[in-house]
C-alpha cells in the first residue's frame, strides 16, 4: 500500500473522529398544547382509518430531554406557534400535553421563518 494512501486513511479515520456522528443530538424545541382547531380537510389511509388535518397551539417551553444543555432563548419561550398535524385517535386531540416539533420546523422557528407545517 502506498504511503499517500495510508495517510488518506489515517486523515479519514481522524475526521471520522472528530465528528462523531453518534453524540451528535438533534436539537427539538417543545411546548405546551392550548388548543386544537379542526380543518374541514380528511384523507383515509389503507387501513380505513379518516385522518383530519389540524391545527395546534403550542406555547414553546423548551427543548426536549434529549438535548439538556440547550436553553431556549427569552425571545422563544412564551411563544405561540401553530403546527399543522394529522389527527385521527382520540388521543391526538388533547390539550395541555407536551408536543414536540420536528427538527426542520425547530429549524424554522429559530430562524424566524414560517414553513408549511408551523407558523406563527
Amino acid at each position: 500500500m502506498s504511503n499517500s494512501l495510508v495517510l488518506a486513511k489515517c486523515c479519514y479515520l481522524h475526521i471520522w473522529r472528530k465528528l462523531d456522528i453518534s453524540k451528535t443530538r438533534v436539537k427539538k424545541l417543545q411546548g405546551k398544547v392550548l388548543s386544537i382547531e379542526k380543518t374541514s380537510e380528511k384523507k383515509g389511509d389503507e387501513n380505513g382509518n379518516l385522518w383530519e388535518k389540524c391545527i395546534f397551539t403550542v406555547e414553546l417551553t423548551g427543548f426536549s430531554k434529549r438535548t439538556p444543555d440547550e436553553v431556549i432563548s427569552p425571545e422563544l419561550k412564551g411563544k405561540r406557534v401553530k403546527l399543522v398535524r394529522w389527527c385521527c385517535f382520540d388521543w391526538h386531540y388533547k390539550l395541555g400535553v407536551r408536543k414536540t416539533l420536528e427538527p426542520d420546523e425547530t429549524e424554522a422557528v429559530i430562524m424566524g421563518k414560517p414553513s408549511a407545517t408551523i407558523y406563527w
